[in-house]
């Protein structure tokens, strides 16, 4: 069978071998054709990828400008970091001008003279980048790949965060890519697998994001070593306002003196403290001890903390504090004395001591928390209520303090009239001045209530008696119903004249303590 084949092919003319060659040529050239649309896309993405490195160059020349401005301020620390962002720089500017220098030539062997960087005439061009980037022609692709190669090792020798790292050392890869062909796997180089058979746009594209990648890592180089400037300083990544104050006890008619501060630190890195020769035992800078003694006491130390460079920075103090006896403050938030059947506002403290560890019993009542007060509440008038303060302190609770009070029996009140006034707001009418007859009528009847300015206490009576005088003289009194006027007391108010004036007598009302008493009589004067 393959005889005969062979026979077939040596019978053919020259013009039918001719015809099948140009087939074969043709068929090779519809295969490698790269349409105008994806040629276009490498255009655009090599323009974004050129203003992307003019933004990223601008970038680092200010970086560059901060270690320059540093260095003129500060010489003595600044000149080192200065002289390595300058060998960066002059390294990454020579990697970066031999990769111009490869783009330039690929363009010029796809066009040849005169050479347009941004208009090629060949983007398509398959051969060009081969020619320049692989043997045995051009070969410079693996002088390309050795430099990124030295740059790489170089650039990353200056990155501390193992992330950042990992980063620019994958952008720098010049690893071999492995690829499939007839099933079978082979290892090609770093530079046949970006130029073999690459059209020149894309290859050109291909080095201007290297260019890209290398600005890139200069970057992260220049951060780094503007971090370094001060690596020997403390960093701070917590900032509060703190008052310190050169006591917290301060007696009356003295001045009271503080520092208002800021304080840095440096949560991840915590300093070590030592107190009269012993290092704290925390690492939160908190120092307890106990108070056995009344007086001043003095205590000293320092603090270490260690700087990124290993260094170790020491701060010298020195401050005191004063312990008193223990003492507790307790007063009648309205008077000097507890009036019976009443709930007596009372304020306890203890200085230095919170309100939860401040407790408190009494004597002749109760004696129970109210919000951040107390309210007591005697019983027998005439007796003497004894309010017993214990704090707990150091986690002992000890008597802090007793202090007495005399109960004596709420005063009578006094009666009034509830009105409201021109304004629409209630008022009280409490006699001896002349009074609107519609004001009277309007109202409901009498109340009673002690308002001295200091006890403000609602009384309710139980009731009363109004007094009319007829022209004999003749005294008439009417009945109350409880604590509201009567319709006969209404109907001798309508037949008042103005000027006129009754009384309101035999006044009875009970107080909060159960107490009913006779109350003073009231003037009513008919305006």
């Amino acid at each position: 069978m393959a005889t005969g084949r062979n026979q077939s092919v040596s019978r053919m003319s020259p013009r039918q071998k001719m015809i099948n060659l140009m087939y074969i040529v043709l068929t090779a050239m519809l295969a490698l054709n790269v349409s105008s649309d994806v040629l276009n896309g490498f255009s655009q993405v090599e323009d974004g990828l050129s203003r992307s490195n003019r933004i990223i160059t601008a970038r680092n020349q200010a970086l560059y400008a901060q270690l320059q401005e540093f260095n003129q301020q500060n010489p003595g620390k600044g000149k080192v970091w200065l002289d390595k962002a300058a060998d960066v720089r002059a390294n990454t500017d020579k990697l970066y001008s031999l990769i111009d220098s490869l783009k330039y030539e690929i363009v010029r062997v796809a066009d040849g003279d005169p050479v347009d960087m941004r208009n090629s005439r060949n983007k398509d061009n398959l051969d060009a980048a081969s020619q320049v980037m692989l043997a045995p022609t051009g070969g410079k692709g693996k002088t390309l790949r050795l430099n990124i190669d030295q740059y790489r090792k170089y650039i990353t020798s200056f990155i501390d965060d193992e992330a950042k790292r990992k980063n620019i050392e994958a952008a720098l890869s010049t690893k071999p890519v492995k690829t499939a062909a007839s099933g079978e796997a082979s290892n090609k180089t770093w530079e046949d697998t970006q130029f073999e058979n690459m059209p020149t746009i894309a290859a050109v594209t291909l080095l201007t994001k290297l260019q890209n990648d290398v600005r890139y890592a200069e970057g992260e180089v220049l951060n780094q070593l503007i971090d370094n400037v001060d690596m020997g300083d403390l960093r701070v990544n917590l900032v509060n306002a703190f008052v310190v104050p050169q006591s917290r006890i301060v007696m009356r008619g003295t001045k009271y003196s503080a520092n208002i501060v800021l304080a840095a630190v440096d949560t991840t890195q915590r300093p070590v403290v030592y107190i009269n020769g012993q290092r704290l035992g925390n690492d939160k800078g908190l120092y307890e001890v106990g108070t056995s003694s009344a007086g001043s006491h003095e205590y000293s130390g320092y603090i270490e903390v260690t700087g990124r460079d290993g260094s170790v920075t020491r701060r010298d103090f020195k401050s005191s504090y004063t312990v008193i006896d223990p003492l507790a403050t307790v007063s009648a938030t309205m008077m000097n004395v507890f009036y019976a059947g009443i709930n007596n506002p009372v304020s306890i403290a203890v200085p230095g001591v919170p309100e939860s560890s401040i407790s408190a019993t009494m004597t002749n009542g109760s004696l129970t928390r109210s919000g951040d007060g107390w309210i007591a509440k005697p019983t027998q008038v005439g007796a003497v209520c004894e309010i017993t303060v214990t704090a707990e302190m150091d986690g002992q609770r000890m008597n802090v303090g007793t202090t007495k009070f005399r109960v004596r029996k709420l005063p009578d009140p006094t009666p009034f009239i509830t009105y409201n006034d021109a304004k629409g707001n209630p008022a009280r009418y409490k006699g001896g001045r002349p009074f609107p007859k519609a004001s009277i009528l309007a109202a409901t009847g009498l109340d009673a209530a002690i308002d001295d300015d200091m006890l403000n206490i609602d009384y309710k009576v139980v009731s009363f008696e109004t007094v009319f005088f007829d022209q004999m003289g003749n005294a008439i009194p009417e009945i109350s119903a409880g604590a509201h006027f009567s319709e006969r007391q209404k109907n001798a108010i309508r037949r008042l004249q103005h000027g006129k004036r009754f009384y309101i007598t035999k006044v009875k009302a009970t107080g909060p303590d159960g107490i009913t008493r006779d109350i003073s009589p009231m003037e009513v004067i008919l305006n």
